[in-house]
């Protein structure tokens, strides 16, 4: 039997900021080299393998070796979870260039979260998939307040129960997206910039990579934000009626409910 939770081991290792550029740099899900990653973390090729072995060590990254290359990413999704809970409750960086204030502005507009859609443009799509009737069980609110757990970023395990209505799956199925197999297809987490919850689960990752083939949405090269092209502001239109980038996120008229 063990004690309690040994909390400051994973404190220690949140507590290096360019440790937390490179967490925050694998934080959509993918596998990057140690060279990119030092390059996005803004440190030394040295100083980021120092900072990757500790990050490997207490199993917050995992490595994989394709050739003479290793390739480093977050070792699950309850990773990604916990970088979404510490930047709620993170105070927000001073900018200090228009560089800084570009991606921080990029960041907030349109995201991944692990492997699916966050920032304004997720939580636009959920509040437009809950007024569409796609989506019940809830309203897209974040409640601080609420008795039991609606908790910060920490997927389906908030009071919420949303689920996916039969118009709901006849969109998805028209739209080509594709449900992995063995998974929760319904989930959400708290949008950590926007204080609404965004649609993850098997819906959201399907969605993510339905929106990505189609060229609505590219991935940036060493960043978690996404770009929305011209054909995806016609897409989102006319498939969501989200009017992208102008769009204000909006509740559902009417409450399904929650459980």
């Amino acid at each position: 039997m063990g004690g309690d939770a040994d909390i400051a081991s994973v404190g220690a290792l949140l507590a290096d900021p360019g440790r937390c550029r490179v967490l925050l740099a694998l934080a959509d899900g993918r596998a990057l080299p140690a060279t990119l990653l030092a390059e996005e973390a803004g440190v030394a090729a040295s100083t980021a393998s120092e900072h990757l072995a500790k990050l490997v060590d207490g199993d917050l990254l995992s490595v994989e070796r394709h050739g003479r290359h290793r390739y480093f990413r977050l070792a699950g999704p309850h990773v990604a979870r916990l970088i979404e809970t510490v930047a709620q409750l993170a105070p927000t960086q001073p900018i200090r260039s228009l560089r800084q204030g570009t991606r921080a502005r990029a960041l907030r507009d349109a995201r991944t979260c692990f492997d699916h859609l966050a920032g304004r443009l997720g939580v636009a799509v959920m509040a437009a998939m809950l007024r569409a009737g796609h989506l019940s069980g809830g309203d897209g609110t974040f409640d601080p307040g609420r008795a039991t757990h609606d908790r910060l970023a920490a997927v389906g395990r908030g009071d919420v129960d949303y689920q996916l209505t039969a118009t709901g799956h006849a969109f998805f199925a028209n739209l080509g997206v594709v449900f992995p197999p063995r998974r929760t297809v319904i989930r959400y987490c708290v949008d950590w910039t926007e204080q609404r919850h965004h649609l993850a689960g098997g819906a959201g990752f399907g969605l993510l990579g339905r929106l990505v083939d189609l060229g609505w949405v590219r991935r940036g090269a060493a960043t978690r934000a996404v770009t929305v092209t011209p054909a995806g502001q016609a897409g989102l239109a006319e498939h969501f009626g989200v009017d992208w980038p102008r769009h204000p996120v909006q509740a559902p008229q009417t409450n399904p409910g929650r459980r």
